[in-house]
């Protein structure tokens, strides 16, 4: 009887344990690893290119989190001032986590970058870019 109730006891306290493992929340860390690099050449908020970023920076938030490996790159459709730009998050987050990380990234770029016709800030689970020229990474 003794080792009958020890062993309902184990049951119960592994099924504790793993009913609070489901319940453990992470969030995205979006810490700046580090500094965030602008382009030095500018743009005036009257520019073309100031509608290809804005295109591109939305793409880039809107695709890359629903996209299998969470690795973009896109163009701006509008060739009288194109953007390029890249977005790529650690694979193993999540789709929302993507998202938190990508936004966190932009918020970095303008804080530091803001009217240059590139810059790159470099998260700790994710990474975003635009220039005013193709690129790969």
């Amino acid at each position: 009887m003794g080792s009958l109730v020890k062993m309902m006891v184990a049951v119960i306290g592994v099924l504790n344990i793993c009913r609070s493992i489901s319940m453990v929340r992470s969030e995205a860390n979006t810490n700046v690893t580090t500094i965030v690099l602008c382009n030095s050449g500018v743009y005036a908020k009257s520019d073309p290119f100031a509608a290809s970023l804005a295109y591109v920076l939305a793409e880039l938030e809107a695709v890359t989190p629903s996209r299998s490996g969470h690795d973009y790159y896109t163009i701006s459709p509008y060739p009288n001032a194109f953007a390029y730009g890249h977005a790529a998050c650690k694979p193993t987050l999540s789709t929302a986590d993507c998202t938190t990380c990508l936004q966190a990234a932009e918020k970095a770029i303008f804080s530091s970058c803001n009217t240059r016709i590139g810059a790159r800030s470099v998260l700790h689970v994710c990474t975003i870019r635009y220039e005013q020229y193709p690129f790969t990474e």
